[in-house]
């Protein structure tokens, strides 16, 4: 693979290793410059050489803890560079990682980490207002698998302090034991996709991930030593290809912008020229990105980029289609439509060496359903025709005659809201506790859909929903109105 060379058994770490060792001076990870509102302290810049520093001391304390090899370390991190360390942190010990995306709430997080037997949960002490160490707290109290809660920042008590990392002292790493096998076929990152009978994790093993991350990097065409911005944050498959690899594959450095402060993303344009920014595909048009080489746009509600009608870029942009946590594929850059080739897709699209990424196809019930080096093979949802393909649930047109694909419509019996995705039945759910509540999913021009509730006594059902620690965007649903709806609560681009 084009990662490693001719080797095979390179790991995300290894790809890491590589760069910090050419290159231990070279400027590797910006926060976004408004830090201090986000989750406090001053904004961070680190050399390959200081983020190795701090991924060395991550890993020795997780390993001090008396975490074995492969446990699961939950986290949830804003858009700062401790959610890249803290992942490599937690894949150098040896063990897997498992981002939680930062609108969950106690439901979700107790259930994921239920099902998957986390036994370290990693936060910060707050994300704007909202005080995430006591959340995790909450949350892991009732779960037996669960040893630690640590965070960044001013941290509640019971909660295992981290902030030392940052203090350049050489730590008592304790190595990660010796493993057999292939190190890149190995679990290391586990995310959640949201289907009709509920969500579901996606394992991975490092090659699966950096097979992604080849697909944003190549037909992206991000240079060597690339200056990137990103407005994605690593908490699902593809905000780690998008944002994580392109980073780790170049070798350049990666500046980070929490979503979504309009002016902020301004200055940041202004202060820098940026050879790459990374945007959800929605918001493409509407933001000025400087003067950007290229734009990534990433679009994790694949059936809206053909009534978008892209393309003003004029070949500056990529658009990068995501079927929820399963795959993703770059359509040609200056592509007026959202047709996918049928059949396997390598990169980059226009070498005659391509590297082979996914295999599409269109399945018996009419569904998009992929196959390949990205695809992981165990754990997704019914495999379609029986040959390996796992099926997207996004129902699509198959043209015979060009051989493409044209994703037309969301997942049957799913609601989307920006990079969120709810079951109609757990919406219905709120039923049982009023009777009296409805919600409706109403069209929104940026994230697609928006929630929209009504019950008798708004704020008592909203104070009822967050003790139960229920999503923002279901809770928010039921805000009291005095006038036309509008969205509120957490951002727009939050919800990306």
């Amino acid at each position: 693979m084009m990662a490693g060379g001719n080797d095979t058994r390179i790991t995300l770490d290894d790809l890491f290793r590589r760069v910090a060792v050419a290159h231990p001076d070279t400027l590797a990870l910006l926060d976004p410059p408004n830090r201090e509102a986000i989750t406090g302290g001053a904004p961070r810049a680190l050399t390959y050489a200081q983020a190795d520093s701090a991924i060395w001391a991550i890993a020795a304390r997780l390993r001090d803890l008396g975490l074995p090899s492969d446990a699961v370390a939950a986290l949830q991190l804003p858009n700062t560079v401790e959610s890249v360390l803290t992942l490599l942190g937690i894949l150098r010990a040896g063990m897997i990682a498992m981002p939680l995306p930062q609108l969950w709430r106690k439901a979700d997080i107790v259930a994921a980490l239920s099902a998957s037997s986390v036994k370290m949960l990693i936060t910060c002490a707050r994300i704007g207002t909202q005080r995430h160490d006591g959340i995790c707290l909450e949350a892991a109290a009732g779960l037996f698998s669960v040893r630690y809660v640590a965070a960044y920042g001013s941290v509640a008590d019971g909660v295992v302090a981290l902030d030392d990392i940052f203090d350049g002292r050489q730590p008592s790493v304790l190595p990660a034991a010796a493993r057999p096998g292939d190190p890149a076929e190995r679990s290391a990152i586990i995310t959640w996709d949201s289907m009709p009978a509920g969500p579901i994790a996606v394992v991975r093993n490092h090659r699966q991930v950096i097979a992604g991350g080849l697909a944003v990097f190549l037909d992206g065409a991000i240079e060597r030593g690339a200056s990137i911005l990103s407005t994605i944050p690593p908490t699902s498959f593809a905000g780690i290809a998008a944002t994580l690899l392109p980073w780790l594959l170049s070798g350049g450095t990666l500046t980070l912008h929490h979503p979504f402060d309009a002016q902020t993303f301004a200055a940041q344009q202004t202060a820098k020229d940026f050879d790459t920014v990374i945007v959800p595909g929605a918001v493409a048009d509407r933001l000025d990105h400087g003067k950007s080489r290229s734009v990534i746009a990433l679009w994790r509600a694949p059936e809206r980029f053909a009534a978008a009608a892209p393309g003003s870029e004029n070949g500056r942009r990529v658009d990068i289609l995501t079927f929820g946590e399963i795959g993703l594929a770059a359509l040609s850059p200056g592509q007026p439509n959202s047709e996918i080739p049928c059949g396997e897709i390598g990169v980059p699209r226009s070498s005659a060496t391509a590297i082979p990424v996914l295999e599409t196809v269109r399945s018996r019930t009419g569904t998009l359903a992929v196959r390949g080096p990205m695809v992981p093979l165990t754990g997704l949802p019914s495999q379609s025709d029986n040959d390996g393909y796992a099926d997207t649930g996004f129902p699509c047109r198959h043209d015979v005659q060009s051989k493409m694909l044209t994703v037309t419509g969301p997942r049957a019996a799913m609601v989307a809201i920006g990079a969120y995705r709810f079951a109609e039945t757990q919406l219905a759910a709120l039923a049982s506790l009023d009777e009296q509540a409805t919600i409706v999913a109403l069209p929104d021009a940026l994230t697609g859909q928006r929630l929209a509730g009504s019950v008798p006594n708004a704020a008592a059902m909203q104070e009822m929903l967050a003790d139960r620690g229920w999503n923002p965007l279901i809770v928010h649903a039921f805000r009291p109105r005095t006038r036309r709806l509008r969205p509120s609560g957490p951002t727009s681009l939050t919800r990306y």
